[in-house]
């Protein structure tokens, strides 16, 4: 397998494992916040579900932004890839908003596969992006950082 390639999967990879520890490491603090606020996760899902669609989706894609902000990667690419999160999110909660799918278990699948979908799709539209190191980027990042 070319070096590349195995950039391009590595990258995929990455934000698969900093979209899960996002929903795990800051989906419990936001539900500490929920309960301050005498309400919790499953309230929110049963009176709110959009809400819980779009809490869901931000925890999953702040890890991600700031995981590719560290390898160097830019806004444009941070911007995508965030779409690519809450387009299906959007779209989700659409479909719940028109009674067209109701079942939200179902509304789940459908919203993380798509999400798993976008960011292969924009990975794929930029492979230029996503197949060498940023650590070049990164390193002058750090050093802006250093110096200011």
């Amino acid at each position: 397998m070319s070096s590349p390639t195995k950039h391009f999967i590595r990258h995929y990879i990455e934000m698969v494992v900093a979209m899960f520890a996002g929903m795990a490491i800051l989906g419990m603090p936001f539900g500490w916040l929920l309960g301050a606020a005498g309400s919790s996760w499953q309230e929110l899902t049963d009176t709110a579900p959009a809400l819980m669609f779009l809490a869901m989706a931000t925890t999953m894609t702040v890890p991600m932004v700031g995981w590719m902000v560290y390898r160097g990667h830019g806004r444009r690419a941070n911007a995508e890839m965030s779409a690519s999160m809450f387009v299906p999110t959007f779209a989700v909660i659409g479909l719940l908003g028109a009674d067209l799918v109701t079942d939200l278990s179902v509304l789940l699948v459908i919203e993380h596969v798509a999400m798993l979908a976008g960011m292969l799709a924009v990975m794929l539209m930029r492979p230029a992006e996503y197949t060498h190191h940023h650590a070049d980027a990164r390193l002058r990042v750090e050093a802006q950082q250093v110096s200011a």
